[in-house]
């Protein structure tokens, strides 16, 4: 039966904008499930109506590239027939109501995703943000279960979680943002692309049973969070056993030719997989909901329509090989479902017990309408906004005290106390492991490895939103570079407050232009991402900073070139290239020791950044670089320390050789964070051969000290500034397992 708009606006998100547009589509008014289709689909969660414009500037083709944006994950070509698949996803209100949960089926869903494009997952990462913790016991809380969440669910999946980055600020406080990103593995030959082209084959529902949890999740994600009891109703439960069972039987079907798409059932659950997979095949299907297998058997239509029930996927498969494909989930105790079949003519059909609920063309239920351009940001050099803070900071007397205390603070100590609760190993693919270098490193099949690494910097890009995501690509793509990887590729997640508020809109456009800016110029493809938006609280109004997160994925060509963060021998040249400038907008050393924004974000040139990269990655191939680290988060002074207390070997640095344009003050000198700069240990014999590759690419170098002793010392000269014993430096970088320690 057919009803109004006007009755239909109870219970729904649909505005009655969207409601008349749906019934101008269809001709008809609506009947309710088709408006539930449209609620799931067309949410910004679902849809990306806001964003779906920006995006398309982004360059997403490039020589390794097999599948770009626009499916579950992205594929890039890894050599000798292997691919690698690539999806960052988040669960920030989830977590933000329950932490454990929420993050666990975060891990879940990216991990599901992965399968879609026939791999493997052999990877996961996260990026993790929430209010201060020294001050918070809510935001420890959070940290806590996060974590538990995390490590419980890739643990017991037997994917190891090999990298990640937690950050602390004021505006994660209510909103924590709860990012993860999955790696897969598999051959060209056998990859999947989520669509379903073949009419008359079947659709099998597989995984767990169906039930309430997680209804109208997807609207959920695309609001303010309210701190409702009707929240709480919207995060999923997880079941990480019934998840190793899907990886196991999914790997074995694709393996053996047996299905022909594979898709998750993520947010909306069946009322956006089967109307997604079926517009990518321009094709048409019925789905019969009585014939879904329930938790609850009172579940009504609807309910079992959105239900977000985890651990589920939909298979798309020849009607000749269903036998084949049954008893293949029988061996491994799947349950599944015969819900439906693949037909031509572009309409859905949904059946309930043989009543027809909906009859709709497809693409009227799945192509929401693109929300219109909101205006145009500045950003760049054109923006004022970081420019209006002081930069005229008192210099500290006491440098000694002000590295410990930068040390020692949440946003750059030692995060072993989060991932040490992560199983790093499982696979046998792990090369370099958190803390042991700038990036995470995994074996490949081929001989090759892979390198992956997620950064953010929310800092810097709510001074300025362009150069802020300016510097947030370069850093990552440093830090692939630092562990002898060329970036191949990159992903984005794009999480920001509410859009209706112009301000973030205006962050928001302009965080895009930036990563677009930057891609181009250096020929790094996007092959995915993400974007989450009203991140912000309904009872505060206040929005998180924009934090757009950046996942690299980089390829090292053979094991000799794989490379540590820590200092390997005495005696040895520490070599920093670039340029050191008065550069302290964002920086952690403003923020925490002066309480100020610290002036301007630096500027980033994706030349100069090309061109250090490929000086210092033919350095690694040469054998000339025995340790490498990027100088960015708590600048120079910081990233020294970490070398040393990660080799137990100290350095002797006289601030005199450091190459800049000006005079530098000592704090500036050790502290600024701009610029592109990584710092090498090179071997002796092999520095003037540094030279001349760093001079053939007209990069700015210098010699600043060497290797050796127990402790940190830093001068200018003769004037000593900083002489820390390697115990000092390592009891005060961890702080956060003191910080913690209750909460394990």
């Amino acid at each position: 039966m057919c009803v109004t708009p006007q009755k239909l606006t109870v219970g729904t998100s649909l505005s009655e904008k969207d409601l008349e547009e749906l019934k101008a589509r269809l001709g008809r008014d609506p009947t309710p499930v088709e408006v539930a289709i449209a609620e799931a689909l067309w949410s910004e969660h679902c849809s990306y109506r806001t964003t779906r414009g920006l995006l398309r500037s982004l360059p997403t083709e490039g020589r390794r590239v097999v599948l770009g944006p626009g499916y579950d994950a992205g594929v890039i070509e890894v050599g000798d027939g292997y691919v690698v698949s690539v999806h960052i996803e988040s669960h920030n209100h989830p977590s933000a109501i329950d932490p454990y949960g929420g993050a666990a089926t975060g891990v879940g869903g990216v991990v599901r995703d992965i399968l879609t494009v026939g791999t493997r997952p052999i990877a996961l990462l996260n990026s993790i943000r929430f209010g201060p913790v020294e001050v918070s016991s809510h935001s420890r809380w959070l940290l806590s279960n996060v974590v538990r969440g995390i490590s419980d669910y890739g643990n017991s999946i037997g994917v190891p979680t090999v990298a990640g980055e937690v950050e602390f600020d004021p505006s994660f406080e209510r909103n924590c943002l709860v990012d993860v990103a999955c790696i897969g593995l598999g051959r060209i030959e056998r990859l999947l692309v989520p669509r379903a082209d073949r009419p008359g084959s079947l659709l099998l529902l597989i995984g767990n049973h169906t039930g309430r949890d997680g209804i109208r999740g997807a609207a959920f994600a695309s609001r303010p969070l309210s701190g409702s009891e009707d929240d709480r109703y919207a995060v999923q439960v997880p079941d990480p056993f019934t998840e190793k069972l899907l990886i196991d039987a999914i790997t074995e079907l694709v393996d053996g030719g047996l299905v022909l798409a594979v898709k998750d059932l993520g947010a909306g659950g069946l009322a956006t997989a089967v109307p997604e997979i079926l517009h990518k095949g321009g094709t048409g299907g019925v789905l019969d909901l009585s014939a879904v297998h329930l938790r609850e058997p009172d579940m009504t239509p609807i309910e079992v329509l959105l239900s977000e029930s985890q651990e589920r996927m939909l298979l798309v498969v020849e009607r000749e090989l269903i036998g084949e494909v049954l008893r293949v989930l029988e061996r491994y105790e799947v349950p599944s479902s015969l819900i439906g079949e693949v037909t031509e003519g572009g309409r859905l059909r949904v059946l309930w017990r043989g009543e027809v609920l909906a009859d709709a063309p497809v693409w009227a239920l799945v192509d929401a309408p693109e929300a219109p351009p909101r205006g145009r940001g500045i950003g760049g050099e054109d923006d004022q906004k970081g420019a209006k803070v002081t930069a005229e900071l008192t210099e500290p007397e006491d440098l000694e005290e002000v590295l410990l205390r930068m040390l020692a603070s949440p946003n750059l100590c030692s995060k072993e106390w989060v991932y040490s609760q992560y199983d790093q190993e499982v696979g046998t693919r792990t090369v370099l492991r958190p803390g042991e270098g700038d990036a995470a490193v995994l074996a490949l099949p081929n001989g090759k490895f892979l390198a992956v690494k997620l950064d953010g910097d929310p800092k810097k890009c709510a001074l300025d939103p362009y150069l802020g995501a300016m510097n947030v690509v370069s850093e990552c793509r440093r830090n692939l570079t630092c562990v002898g990887a060329e970036t191949v590729a990159i992903v984005d997640h794009l999480q920001f407050g509410d859009p209706g508020d112009p301000e973030v809109y205006a962050s928001l456009e302009m965080t895009v232009r930036a990563i677009a800016d930057y891609c181009r110029a250096t020929g790094i493809p996007v092959v995915g991402g993400k974007v989450s938006l009203y991140n912000s609280d309904s009872v505060t109004g206040r929005n998180i900073k924009p934090t757009p997160v950046i996942g690299g994925i980089g390829i090292v060509e053979r094991p000799s070139m794989v490379t540590r963060v820590s200092f390997r021998r005495k005696g040895d040249p520490i070599v920093l290239v670039g340029s050191t400038c008065p550069e302290l907008g964002g920086s952690e050393y403003a923020e925490l020791i002066h309480g100020s924004a610290g002036g301007p974000v630096p500027p980033v040139d994706p030349d100069e950044d090309s061109r250090i990269c490929s000086a210092v990655l033919h350095l690694i191939s040469l054998g000339a670089v025995l340790a490498a680290h990027d100088s960015s988060r708590g600048g120079l002074g910081v990233a020294l320390a970490e070398m040393s207390i990660g080799g137990g070997i100290g350095a002797s640095i006289d601030l005199r050789r450091l190459r800049s344009d000006g005079p530098l003050r000592d704090d500036v000198a050790l502290f600024s964070e701009g610029r592109s700069r990584i710092i090498l240990e090179v071997r002796e014999e092999d520095l003037r051969l540094c030279g001349r590759v760093l001079d053939r690419q007209g990069l700015p170098w210098s010699v600043i000290g060497r290797t050796g002793g127990r402790s940190l010392t830093v001068t200018r000269g003769r004037k000593e500034l900083v002489d820390l014993s390697i115990g000092e430096l390592r009891r005060a970088w961890s702080s956060l397992e003191r910080l913690m320690g209750g909460w394990a």
